[in-house]
């Protein structure tokens, strides 16, 4: 893989700093739900962020 200029990497950390975010925020609305979908569709999306999270990390290794 080439290397990423420095752009990229700014970039790329932004993106997974917005992924966490999202993983966090996610997290912390499907244990404040009551409505079985509604915690089900924040369980998702929080792990859809960390996953997305993991996959932009590997761009770093």
């Amino acid at each position: 893989m080439p290397n990423l200029t420095q752009l990229e990497l700014q970039n790329l950390r932004h993106l997974i700093g917005s992924h966490e975010t999202a993983y966090q925020k996610f997290s912390t609305y499907a244990q404040d739900a009551v409505d079985p979908q509604v915690k089900d569709y924040f369980e998702r999306s929080a792990q859809s962020a960390q996953n997305t999270k993991q996959k932009l990390i590997t761009f770093l290794n």
